[in-house]
């Protein structure tokens, strides 16, 4: 039997790789796409009568107003506002207002005081920044991306070979398919879908196999337990048919008792440290 709390000591406080903090190559893709509209609107800056130069601007090159939404941080090319004089949709990939609408929409986000007032000089610049502020809320996604990527290498490292006798990001009814296996109980009886992070298919079982890092804490990590533990118990009941949860992080610390509650239950749950000690080796091999 092992012990939760001598495996939570085990756990990796942080999984973040260089390119984890801001993707810049993403960043600098996404600023191009509005260069030129940028250098045009840059013809404002310090302007005395930004109004004026503004409805000439946009009367000249209307093509300009597309790299607006991204000066407020939206990546959207509609923009909804509400005021006391009334409700109105703002696009900006093709004109819908008139030229003094779009002025009022500067005006009451502040677009002209960050202009006139040389708050910044460059708006490509500025762009670029609010790019790099906008890619830090991808974090989560790429802190997902870098712990498959990782369990991915000890699955190759075992000895298993992508689209052979390992599959990647495999939904249920997929496993059904291609194997004559009846996951009922897992889907609701095809009531729901269910994706796997990974699948290994050996001789005697298909391991269906999950993984996740969390750096912080949260209710979605009580919830996460709870919920792979309830599949654990479902897939004790399919013949040829194995879960596995890889998971890790600081944030468990903080929803360790739901975690326990897990482990206590489930063989086949296991962190970066297990994977270094050659845990899958061991158990599928």
């Amino acid at each position: 039997m092992r012990d939760f709390n001598k495996w939570l000591l085990t756990f990796t406080n942080f999984l973040r790789t260089y390119d984890y903090y801001v993707d810049f190559e993403k960043v600098y893709r996404n600023a191009n796409k509005y260069k030129v509209e940028l250098n045009i609107l840059n013809s404002l800056i310090g302007s005395e009568n930004i109004e004026k130069d503004f409805y000439d601007l946009v009367n000249k090159y209307p093509e300009c107003l597309k790299a607006v939404p991204l000066l407020l941080a939206v990546r959207t090319i509609e923009i909804h506002a509400l005021d006391d004089n009334g409700e109105f949709i703002y696009s900006f990939n093709k004109v819908n207002q008139s030229p003094e609408q779009y002025m009022y929409f500067m005006r009451e986000t502040g677009l002209f005081d960050l202009i006139r007032n040389k708050i910044t000089s460059n708006l490509f610049d500025y762009a670029m920044g609010v790019e790099t502020g906008l890619d830090s809320n991808a974090r989560k996604n790429r802190g997902g991306h870098i712990m498959e990527d990782l369990v991915e290498d000890f699955i190759i490292d075992a000895g298993f070979i992508r689209d052979e006798t390992y599959f990647k990001e495999m939904y249920a009814k997929n496993i059904e398919d291609t194997w004559n296996i009846n996951l009922g109980s897992i889907v609701n009886e095809g009531k729901s879908s269910k994706r796997f992070d990974y699948v290994i298919k050996t001789d005697e079982n298909i391991y269906a196999i999950e993984t996740n890092f969390y750096n912080s804490g949260g209710s979605k990590l009580n919830e996460t337990a709870r919920s792979y533990k309830n599949l654990a118990l479902e897939a004790q009941d399919i013949d040829g048919f194995k879960f596995i949860w890889i998971t890790d992080g600081f944030g468990w610390k903080s929803a360790k008792r739901n975690l326990q509650e897990t482990f206590e239950c489930m063989d086949l749950i296991f962190n970066i440290n297990d994977l270094k000690n050659g845990c899958l080796k061991e158990v599928i091999l």
